[in-house]
């Protein structure tokens, strides 16, 4: 899919789940570093598990089409010790940027 039709989808799946809005915020403001998933819990307060529904989608309660890697709002990057640290990609940069200019 283009940017062009994925950002309904993508502004749609923010307002339907504040965790997925929580997380997206949160990575841009530390950008451009990452961040791995408890951190992420801890500063968003919320738990883990959520998290990784958020990010990766997690049976119905977080869709995987609606995840944000599915959406490609952030990114997985691999480091050291198996250790899964996500950033925010330029396209959900994009989004949070137009999300904070409407309020």
């Amino acid at each position: 899919m283009t940017p062009e039709t994925l950002r309904p989808l993508v502004m749609r799946s923010l307002r339907r789940s504040n965790v997925r809005k929580k997380i997206a915020e949160y990575l841009f403001e530390i950008s451009p570093s990452g961040s791995y998933t408890s951190d992420i819990a801890y500063n968003v307060k919320t738990t883990p598990t959520n998290v990784i529904g958020a990010i990766r989608g997690m049976n119905s309660r977080y869709r995987d089409d609606e995840s944000l890697l599915g959406l490609n709002l952030i990114e997985q990057v691999e480091s050291s010790k198996n250790v899964k640290i996500y950033k925010i990609t330029d396209f959900g940069k994009e989004i949070i940027q137009l999300m904070k200019e409407k309020r």
